[in-house]
């Protein structure tokens, strides 16, 4: 299965659906993980909030207009490798997100984004929105923050409901 951006489809069990999306960064690991934990450089590509690298720290996010909030602990955090939340409020249903850092090069990272989701929650829409996270990401890594691309979320949702369509399809065969 090909889906769009450097997601892929990487396993559906259980009701859930888990999706990685990977990017490669012409910037050092201490950039990017600097955009991933750091107040003041959240809201340039993700949300207003805090997320706290550490073990057991806080993940609190305020995603504003869309009403979103991402209020969790952090359970896994080592810097510059690795960063583990959940993307739900208290009471929701567990969404968690497994961030992991590597080098591939003196100033190259590669950054791949676990994202899993109840497949009630609709998984494509999931997926597309940390894509167009992901893609604000790069923008303000290079200085030029983007507002939410929208455009680019609708194709990508499309795409992957699609892909996501066609899965059940096969599976169900």
């Amino acid at each position: 299965m090909t889906l769009p951006v450097g997601a892929r489809a990487h396993r559906r069990a259980d009701g859930r659906v888990e999706g990685v999306l990977t990017r490669d960064f012409p910037h050092s690991a201490d950039k990017v993980w600097a955009h991933l934990t750091a107040p003041e450089l959240l809201p340039l590509w993700l949300a207003e909030g805090r997320v706290e690298s550490r073990l057991d720290g806080f993940a609190r996010l305020d995603f504003g207009q869309s009403g979103s909030a991402i209020d969790s602990r952090v359970t896994q955090a080592i810097p510059l490798q690795a960063l583990d939340y959940s993307w739900s409020g208290p009471g929701e249903p567990e969404r968690p997100l497994r961030w992991r850092l590597r080098a591939v090069g003196p100033a190259e990272t590669r950054l791949l984004l676990s994202v899993t989701t109840p497949e009630a929650d609709d998984p494509a829409r999931a997926l597309a929105g940390w894509d167009a996270h992901l893609e604000m990401l790069a923008a303000a890594l290079e200085g030029v923050p983007i507002k939410f691309p929208f455009q680019h979320f609708q194709a990508v949702r499309a795409a992957l409901s699609a892909e996501l369509r066609q899965g059940e399809l096969l599976a169900a065969r």
